[in-house]
């Protein structure tokens, strides 16, 4: 084994997924959070709330959709030159919100310039581990992506206390600061891919894949083009839009639903606290079972259970039952989160991963963009979110059986 597989004794990779743990916990920390500022900013610009939730929307939008051609420009330029860029643009957008003067300012800073960099660090994040791994490339993107549900856990509560010390502007500023030193740390951290050299035997049994940005961008669209239509492509995508809508439905109307049938708001925040500390449980344990279980296996079983747990959900009116419904939840959706880009990697290869799993993360986009909205529809109809929970679910079933018959159509 050459010398360069190893730091001080331990593979260079765990080193990346290390990086890459904090480049998760800063995306999904920051983008959580949004619900800290939204009361403030409401009285601070006097606009609606369908208006200033607009910034939340843009990022979202901005994290998802700009993955497709961010993942491109990674492949193309490299993982730490696009890591910097986009750790200035997500410092630089927070800064620029925090002394932004209308609600258009805060949409265009935090939404666009904030979401954007958003992208590119999620991009790096969750791609990269698939690069240094191929046996254990489930426990190193489960351990990766196990920063989201730190970052739900400790980014929102920081954000909390700043925004009651300093106001919502200088809490921008503070968390911009934070983020730089996080995010330089995982500079320091991640690089792209090792050289052949570095790859053990071990690791990659089937051999070592190729550069990803060799030929021109022609080559490199017309290699992404060739994936996004296939069948294999258009199976994973809807997918991944139908199990995801659970989450988005969830996120957004767990603490609402909490109230309707006379618990307190505490006991749904609790809940979805509870998410996140079960899905980075999960995301470390079922990523390792994935590597050994099959993981397109393993990820359409958490599907599964995701959608299956959300249908129970309507039945559920007590704390106990809430509760126990999040962390169920929480660890299917961790396992499947941790599955993400390695099955990316297992269906479509390595080559032009980063812009692949772009292309594929747009599911998410769609999924947050429709989900809460004919969930509202839903609940206008019916009056209550019974049967809002039941139709997610079976959508997430239906999605997981699509992802399901993915290996019989490889075309």
């Amino acid at each position: 084994m050459s010398t360069l597989e190893r730091t001080d004794g331990v593979y260079h990779g765990w080193v990346v997924v290390a990086g890459c743990f904090l480049g998760s916990f800063v995306v999904f920390g920051l983008s959580y959070s949004f619900g800290v500022f939204y009361e403030p900013m409401l009285a601070a610009f006097g606009a609606s709330r369908s208006v200033t939730s607009m910034a939340f929307g843009v990022q979202t939008a901005a994290l998802y959709a700009g993955a497709v051609g961010i993942g491109a420009l990674v492949d193309r330029y490299g993982t730490r030159p696009a890591l910097a860029v986009g750790a200035v643009l997500l410092c630089g957008g927070l800064v620029w919100t925090s002394r932004a003067g209308s609600m258009l300012g805060v949409v265009v800073a935090y939404g666009l310039v904030v979401g954007v960099g958003l992208s590119v660090v999620y991009v790096v994040a969750y791609a990269t581990p698939a690069r240094w791994f191929d046996r254990r490339v489930g426990q190193a993107s489960g351990l990766a992506s196990a920063g989201l549900g730190v970052g739900m856990l400790v980014v929102s509560p920081v954000a909390t206390e700043l925004v009651a010390r300093v106001g919502w502007r200088d809490a921008m500023v503070a968390l911009a600061a934070g983020v730089g030193v996080v995010l330089l740390a995982a500079l320091a951290l991640i690089r792209g891919e090792p050289t052949p050299a570095e790859a053990p035997d071990a690791e990659f049994p089937n051999g070592f894949g190729g550069d990803a940005s060799a030929g021109g961008w022609r080559a490199q669209f017309g290699d992404v083009a060739s994936v996004a239509t296939t069948r294999t492509f258009a199976l994973a995508f809807l997918g991944w839009t139908l199990v995801y809508a659970t989450l988005y439905v969830v996120l957004v109307n767990l603490v609402l639903y909490a109230q309707d049938v006379g618990l307190s708001r505490s006991v749904g925040a609790t809940g979805i606290a509870l998410v996140g500390v079960a899905s980075a449980t999960g995301r470390v344990g079922i990523g390792f079972l994935g590597d050994r279980l099959g993981r397109t296996r393993v990820f359409v079983a958490c599907s599964a259970v995701m959608g299956l747990a959300t249908v129970a959900l309507s039945g559920t009116g007590t704390a106990l039952g809430l509760w126990t419904f999040a962390l169920v939840y929480g660890l299917a959706y961790g396992g499947n989160g941790a599955l993400l880009a390695p099955l990316t990697a297992d269906l479509f290869g390595r080559e032009q991963l980063n812009a692949v799993f772009g292309l594929i993360s747009v599911s998410f986009g769609v999924s947050g963009s429709v989900a809460p909205y004919l969930a509202g529809v839903g609940y206008a109809r019916f009056g209550t979110y019974d049967p809002v929970f039941v139709a997610a679910g079976a959508v997430a079933v239906v999605g997981a059986a699509a992802v399901g018959i993915v290996d019989r159509v490889q075309t």
